[in-house]
């Protein structure tokens, strides 16, 4: 009986999750994908956070990245990812923008 109880909850809980996660596609979310650096990525409507940024903090870097990208651009990033290609701290966090969508990547975050 006990085993049967777990084996509907577990149920219930992968369905609500299954369900939370098509309503956050239909809102415009894009999966997070790994890129050829390991890093991950995600691309949402201008004003979403990727799942990555987690934490107030972390959070509010990400938000300034994007609002304040004319800022971050022009400070380099020291952890030397200059190597693959960021130009500035901006890259860090965000991977491009276009069609009122930003693709964040996770390099800042991890």
């Amino acid at each position: 009986m006990r085993s049967r109880v777990g084996l509907v909850l577990i149920g219930v809980v992968a369905a609500g999750a299954v369900l939370a996660m098509v309503a956050w596609l239909q809102a415009g979310g894009d999966a997070v994908t790994v890129d050829q650096i390991g890093d991950q990525v995600q691309t949402l409507p201008h004003g979403q956070l990727p799942v990555f940024a987690k934490g107030a903090d972390v959070a509010a870097l990400y938000r300034f990245a994007v609002e304040r990208g004319d800022v971050l651009q022009h400070i380099p990033c020291m952890c030397g990812c200059g190597g693959i290609g960021h130009t500035g701290n901006r890259s860090c966090y965000v991977k491009g923008e276009a069609g009122g969508r930003v693709t964040f990547t996770s390099h800042a975050a991890t």
